[in-house]
């Protein structure tokens, strides 16, 4: 993916949104507005957008002093955490529970905040269960997993975390040890060692961190104990348009699951936005 001309609002937009989760200063709101124009200037439109995104958030953590989604992230860990239950019931009582719970995995990928400021969790659920997945590569990520004993496993944001947890533990009980992967530190509402813990994935499995601060998962700022992993994995689930983005062209045997939230990846797919997909590298 690469920057379009299109994507150059959406940095506004999304700057917008974490300034006003991140402070009610109207005037250090704009003192930051402005600060981030000259990485909106300079956007390499060669490389995909979470280049510049990442120096926009990292910009906008350092002048407010602290990370403006860490409320809202522990906020939709617990309403995550509230359908657990529920979601769990739905996969148990259904003919493929692995398919199941990717398709809800997919329907967690809703909860971002850096593109919404609000969302219809349960809609989107039915929607998952009840519509067919606009890509649908089940049958290919099903092949992939009789073959793979350890699955490498890139989280994207919290609150979605519970979800991707529903399908961590499906996979589990498939005889297969997963890995999940978090930020190294904050960015936007993506995942931290605090949100697994927050959401009890790290009593369902292993979990580390990238050691990066990017959007989406740029390799070559990622630690080099990660690049090891990522390299060695047999088989990756990625989770997010974010990790799309950044990673479509990485390897073969990676599986993305996300929903297309913006019109510049829709276009690129041929889907309308909101498509949700399972889609090999």
């Amino acid at each position: 993916m690469k920057v379009h001309l299109d994507c150059f609002p959406c940095f506004l937009k999304q700057a917008l949104i974490a300034l006003r989760l991140g402070t009610s200063d109207e005037i250090l709101q704009e003192t930051i507005l402005k600060d981030i124009m000259d990485y909106i200037k300079a956007a390499d439109t060669s490389m995909p957008p979470a280049y510049t995104t990442t120096f926009i958030h990292r910009k906008i953590r350092q002048m407010l002093g602290g990370d403006p989604f860490s409320n809202i992230k522990t906020e939709y860990n617990k309403i995550a955490l509230g359908l657990y239950s529920k979601l769990k019931t739905i996969v148990s009582e259904s003919k493929e529970p692995l398919v199941i719970a990717s398709k809800l995995a997919i329907a967690g990928n809703v909860i971002d905040f850096g593109i919404f400021t609000s969302i219809d969790i349960e809609s989107t659920i039915n929607r998952a269960m009840n519509d067919n997945l606009n890509v649908d590569d089940s049958k290919d990520f099903l092949e992939s997993l009789s073959y793979a004993d350890e699955i490498l496993y890139l989280l994207d944001n919290a609150g979605e975390i519970v979800f991707d947890r529903i399908l961590i533990e499906a996979l589990i009980e498939n005889k297969k040890k997963v890995k999940a992967v978090v930020k190294g530190s904050p960015v936007i509402n993506d995942a931290t060692i605090l949100d697994a813990e927050e959401s009890g994935l790290t009593k369902v499995c292993e979990v580390i961190d990238n050691g990066s601060d990017a959007v989406g998962t740029i390799l070559q700022w990622t630690s080099k104990k990660f690049q090891d992993e990522f390299n060695r994995a047999q088989m990756i689930i990625s989770k997010g348009q974010g990790n799309f983005e950044t990673l479509l062209h990485a390897r073969k045997n990676i599986y993305f699951l996300f929903q297309s939230k913006c019109g510049v990846v829709s276009k690129e797919l041929g889907l309308s936005n909101g498509a949700m997909l399972l889609m090999k590298g």
